[in-house]
């Protein structure tokens, strides 16, 4: 059995009470990368929690990459099949 891997990277950045993650996904036989984004923002009522803030973003951000790599697959099938795809999410 052949292993491939596939990486994800989260890169996430804070500005005041908003939190911005972005999501890289990187295979060995990938030219380019695929990418999800994702942001929470803390109602200033709430605790100051930045590790929340991450999480969230960071979902949001895998969410997002979800779907894109859901289109690829579509696209990639179409390719093949000449017909159009729609993939379920």
């Amino acid at each position: 059995m052949h292993t491939k891997t596939w990486t994800v990277e989260i890169f996430i950045g804070e500005q005041d009470d908003r939190t911005h993650a972005e999501a890289r996904l990187s295979s060995e036989r990938s030219a380019g990368q695929l990418s999800g984004e994702g942001t929470a923002r803390r109602n200033p009522t709430d605790s100051n929690v930045p590790e929340i803030g991450d999480e969230l973003a960071a979902a949001r951000a895998l969410s997002d990459l979800a779907h894109h790599l859901l289109d690829a697959a579509a696209e990639d099938i179409g390719a093949v099949t000449n017909e159009h795809v729609h993939l379920y999410r």
